[in-house]
């Protein structure tokens, strides 16, 4: 008796969908890029329960006549491929004419669709890949509903998050297509709230301000370059604008958002001697490569892409985005070489400390510049952020940007010795949409920590008060990286309350760039002894370290 079986094709295309539609974002996805392939210049996408009820993606692009509108689909049923040789300069969103077709196998589908030329329009209904009814309705363009994603395949419906988190999903694909796509006005409505609204931009630099607002774009940098089959816009991190996560990056290959470790490695490869240590850049990396240089059939999903000659792709972005970041950087660092008007009278006119600035030049570009000794003090600076002090029969070495971590952190954890005070002029920060409705969800721990937040709508919050710690910190990076901690998840053993605090203290920490005073040290170190757990920063790295005279002797191989 034969064991091998045709499968049947409802069950073919279910596994189809399985590989394309990963959950209610991968929906939304594919029907954007539907939208966009047609011409689609302004595209709306309505959601309920986060896209698991209901998504609806609308637009204004070239719609489809009636034949068309039954036959798109059927499985691998496309307008974007006539030959072979057109599956290597692939030029559209979509190509493989999968995406409706496993839509359809696990959802109940509404069609509605319209040719600009002739309005009349036909309405198709689809249940479980079926076709239940056809009729007459004008329309101009395409809209497609897409009801109770997976009500056929409870296996897969289980694995769905909760509402929150598939909305997040959806916000982050809407906001990526929007990014690529510059020409586009993109709207989002999440349970009939507007969540994302963003009008025709004049290109991608524009749209960055859109998303993330004016103050994030001013912290990056330009980079355009071009050679023989490759153009590269790109905005990167400037100065000392690192993140403490990687939730800021992107990559475009021909409008398309990709994933790839390896052009991002050209980057961080760029800020080689720059970066510090567990922080991130933030990149916005726009390629336009010959299609048939490129392969975007290696995955159902077009996440991922194969490169005729990756490696020359790589050095491409290197070679450019290094020499913009010294550039910039070099710029960056002249704060530091001159002093300031006086400063040899602040600085007590010592030989020794003049030489700090005598030493620096133009080509610095490390992240923490070097620091002179403090001979006159009873502590000395070793460079960066460390101190030696004397005393108690040895000597210690301090961390002090880990030391104030742990002294912030505990304070923010009790609301103790904050001292939070009121601004004089409220400061409006605009957010990314994801981050922006993050941060709504958990206000009132925010508030805990002395941060008087209000929601002024549009994406956007107005802080009120701070703690007088944060006077001068990144409230902009304070709060994004705040969301990024809601968005990821506590970590087992954690409460919400505990990562912010985390990652809120090591922000407004005082950095290497920064000479605390004799005075400052003194304070440092008796707030760091009235802490919970004084010899580690909230990250588990140590604040200081201990040498007994015993232990220099060792050191000296003395007995």
């Amino acid at each position: 008796m034969p064991q091998i079986k045709v499968l049947p094709s409802d069950l073919r295309n279910k596994i189809a969908a399985g590989e394309v539609i990963e959950r209610p974002a991968s929906v939304v996805k594919e029907l954007i890029e539907n939208s966009i392939d047609a011409g689609s210049i302004d595209i709306r996408i309505d959601v309920l329960h986060g896209g698991k009820r209901l998504i609806r993606v609308s637009d204004n692009g070239a719609g489809m006549d009636r034949d068309d509108a039954l036959l798109c689909f059927e499985r691998h049923a496309t307008s974007k491929l006539a030959t072979e040789n057109d599956l290597f300069t692939i030029k559209t969103m979509g190509f493989r004419g999968e995406a409706l077709s496993s839509i359809a196998s696990v959802a109940k589908i509404h069609l509605v669709t319209g040719l600009r030329k002739d309005p009349s329009g036909v309405s198709v209904e689809i249940l479980g890949g079926e076709i239940r009814q056809v009729k007459d309705a004008p329309a101009l363009g395409t809209s497609i509903d897409v009801r109770d994603l997976f009500y056929n395949t409870p296996a897969r419906k289980k694995f769905l998050k909760t509402t929150g988190t598939e909305i997040f999903h959806i916000i982050d694909t809407v906001t990526k297509e929007a990014l690529s796509h510059p020409g586009i006005a993109f709207r989002l409505s999440s349970d009939n709230q507007d969540t994302v609204h963003l009008p025709v931009s004049s290109g991608r630099k524009e749209r960055i301000m859109q998303v993330y607002g004016e103050e994030f774009l001013s912290g990056l940098t330009d980079v355009s370059a071009e050679t023989v089959g490759i153009k590269m816009e790109a905005y990167v991190t400037k100065g000392g604008n690192f993140r403490n996560t990687r939730s800021h990056q992107f990559i475009f290959l021909n409008t398309r958002p990709i994933k790839d470790p390896a052009l991002s490695s050209a980057i961080y490869k760029a800020y080689e001697g720059i970066l510090p240590q567990g922080k991130h850049p933030l990149f916005f990396l726009f390629l336009d490569i010959d299609p048939g240089k490129v392969d975007v059939n290696v995955h159902p999903t077009k996440r991922e892409v194969r490169f005729e000659d990756r490696e020359s792709v790589y050095r491409f972005i290197l070679t450019n985005i290094r020499e913009a970041v010294r550039r910039e950087r070099a710029e960056y660092t002249k704060e530091f070489i001159a002093p300031p008007a006086g400063a040899a009278v602040q600085m007590h006119e010592t030989t020794h400390q003049n030489s700090f600035y005598a030493e620096s030049s133009a080509s610095m570009i490390a992240e923490s510049l070097e620091l002179s000794y403090r001979t006159h003090l009873p502590h000395l600076y070793l460079g960066d952020t460390f101190l030696a002090v004397s005393g108690k029969g040895g000597l210690t070495l301090i961390d002090h940007h880990a030391a104030h971590e742990r002294v912030l952190y505990e304070r923010l954890l009790s609301g103790m010795n904050l001292n939070s005070h009121q601004l004089l002029f409220p400061r409006q920060i605009k957010l990314s949409p994801k981050e922006y409705r993050a941060l709504m969800g958990s206000l009132d721990i925010i508030r805990d920590f002395g941060i008087d937040i209000d929601d002024f709508g549009f994406d956007t919050v107005l802080v009120r008060s701070l703690p007088d710690a944060f006077e001068t910190a990144d409230m902009r990076g304070i709060l994004t990286d705040a969301a990024a901690c809601i968005l990821k998840g506590i970590a087992p053993g954690k409460s919400l309350k505990e990562e912010l605090a985390a990652r809120i203290a090591c922000h407004s920490s005082v950095r290497g760039k920064a000479i605390l005073n004799q005075e400052e040290v003194a304070q440092l170190i008796a707030d760091l002894e009235q802490t919970e757990h004084p010899d580690q920063c909230p990250h588990g790295r140590p604040t200081r370290i201990f040498f007994s005279l015993d232990d220099l002797k060792k050191l000296f191989k003395r007995k």
